[in-house]
């Protein structure tokens, strides 16, 4: 897949948010939305996002012919060309990914994902593949320990990548990935994902909608869904939450 084409805004309410008015209004892109600025980023689960300048706020629009389940790995793909962007800049010994897409600098989270969908007027599925990544600022008083960029670099580096120089990696490091899934299937991109993945085969705490449960974390399903064995030896998959590991969550 050759790079999407940049779009780049002084401000925007949300990128995620202009992706969808635009496929709503019949876009099909490819096409990256860059905001040097944002006024109302998303989070998952309805959580704010704050940007400060310098950092990188980015959405995919992109449309797909595949089933919503199939989309949804659209989510391994963005963590993976995030991680990818941060090695360019910092030493990769200290990049890793927790599940299920915080990609962490140094085990503190540098990047958040946010993947929406929704039926195209023109037939498939509109992705928007919302990313935030800490360029220059690390946020203050969130419930998981930020991280920027700019406080791990290599020692070969003055500064973190201004906001384009970044984007343009990103589309580039995502259409990689992109194009192997594409080619491939889902296992490759699972596999790598894997490779980066920190914190399984230990104690983990899942928040679900409902419920909070406890247990081991014992790895993941060929979907990507978390197996977390509990204190009973039962078995329950997680396939969206808040996961924390490590005793006492």
């Amino acid at each position: 897949m050759t790079p999407a084409p940049l779009v780049i805004l002084d401000e925007v309410d949300s990128t995620l948010s202009e992706a969808r008015r635009l496929a709503e209004a019949g876009e099909v892109g490819p096409k990256w939305i860059i905001a040097r600025r944002q006024t109302a980023g998303r989070g998952r689960r309805g959580r704010s996002w704050v940007d400060k300048p310098g950092n990188l706020a980015a959405t995919l629009l992109i449309r797909v012919h595949a089933s919503p389940r199939e989309a949804a790995q659209a989510t391994f793909i963005a963590a993976l060309a995030v991680a990818d962007l941060l090695d360019v800049f910092v030493s990769p010994a200290l990049v890793s990914i927790k599940w299920p897409n915080d990609v962490l600098l140094d085990g503190r989270k540098a990047c958040g994902i946010l993947v929406e969908s929704g039926a195209h007027a023109s037939g498939g599925l509109w992705l928007a593949v919302g990313i935030g990544v800490n360029l220059t600022h690390a946020p203050e008083g969130t419930e998981k320990a930020s991280a920027a960029i700019a406080e791990k670099l290599r020692e070969d580096l003055a500064f973190a990548p201004p906001v384009e120089a970044a984007a343009e990696i990103l589309a580039e490091t995502f259409a990689v990935w992109w194009g192997r899934w594409q080619t491939m299937g889902f296992e490759p991109v699972l596999d790598a994902w894997t490779s980066r993945l920190t914190g399984l085969n230990g104690p983990c705490t899942a928040r679900l909608d409902n419920e909070t449960i406890e247990g081991l974390a014992e790895g993941v399903e060929p979907d990507g869904a978390l197996r977390l064995r509990l204190a009973d030896g039962s078995v329950r998959l997680i396939s969206a939450g808040d996961v924390f590991f490590g005793k006492a969550a």
